[in-house]
């Protein structure tokens, strides 16, 4: 059944609100990690690869790279700046000592991880309202939003790299001088 202009008008309005909600949401959780971060005295960016940490545990630079969709030069960057900080430190594998972990200083993580209790609180509240099946498709959501974005990093990434490339190509040849 194909559907009604007026159901597909409604569906193109849910989908803007959806997208408008989404957005404000990942707006302000972006501000919100920022003025964590200007507290513990870090970038953004080193935070949200940080809170990656805590989710993953104990990884390489590679590991990290894969799940923040960030070069393993810029890793090794965040990386840098979060032992200097205090909040990471650098263990060599037992078995092979080429093969260097990074792990997190819990005693420190937790001094950051305080500014997100209230946060946390109220967003079990938010999710205690929710059946065992709407909190399924909220994870289901979730998880392919991770998926999208960074497929999307990747693409980003890769049309900024070309277009470099596609300037060049495109500039017009200088005429010849004459003399």
């Amino acid at each position: 059944m194909k559907p009604t202009l007026s159901s597909a008008k409604a569906r193109a309005a849910l989908l803007q609100e959806l997208e408008h909600a989404l957005r404000r949401s990942s707006a302000q959780g972006v501000i919100f990690g920022q003025t964590v971060a200007n507290v513990a005295g870090i970038s953004g960016s080193d935070l949200e690869c940080l809170d990656f940490l805590n989710l993953e545990g104990r990884v390489t630079a590679g590991r990290l790279a894969e799940v923040t969709g960030l070069t393993t030069g810029a890793i090794t960057g965040v990386v840098d700046r979060l032992e200097k900080a205090g909040l990471v430190r650098r263990e060599r594998d037992e078995s092979d000592r080429r093969k260097v972990f990074i792990a997190l200083v819990p005693e420190n993580v937790a001094k950051i991880g305080k500014y997100y209790e209230h946060m946390q609180r109220s967003m079990m509240a938010v999710f205690g309202a929710y059946t065992d099946a709407e909190l399924k498709l909220l994870l289901r959501f979730a998880s392919q939003g991770y998926t999208t974005m960074l497929a999307a990093t990747e693409q980003l990434k890769a049309m900024i790299e070309a277009a470099p490339k596609q300037k060049r190509a495109s500039r017009p040849k200088k005429p010849a001088r004459r003399s």
